[in-house]
């Protein structure tokens, strides 16, 4: 049987410039800090994050109304908190 050599896929993850002018794909953690501190989720899914639990909620809220089946809620970063809307 002949064994076919693939060539590896690279990942579209955000990259850090180094001091040395070298782009370095970022960390789990590092990406985590850079969304916002509302994480708008559907089906626990992150969909969006947002700086204000205001705008979350606005966008949480309207897509809870185009679609009523779907769980909606909105989890917050810092506090460890979810709200289901």
């Amino acid at each position: 049987m002949a064994t076919i050599n693939m060539p590896k896929k690279e990942l579209n993850l955000p990259k850090r410039e180094s001091g040395a002018g070298e782009a370095e794909p970022l960390k789990m953690d590092q990406r985590r800090a850079a969304l916002g501190r509302y994480w708008l989720q559907v089906d626990r899914q992150t969909k969006a994050s947002f700086e204000s639990m205001e705008e979350a909620e606005k966008r949480g809220n309207a897509i809870k109304k185009a679609n009523p089946v779907v769980q909606v809620s909105v989890y917050d970063a810092q506090e460890h908190q979810q709200t289901i809307l």
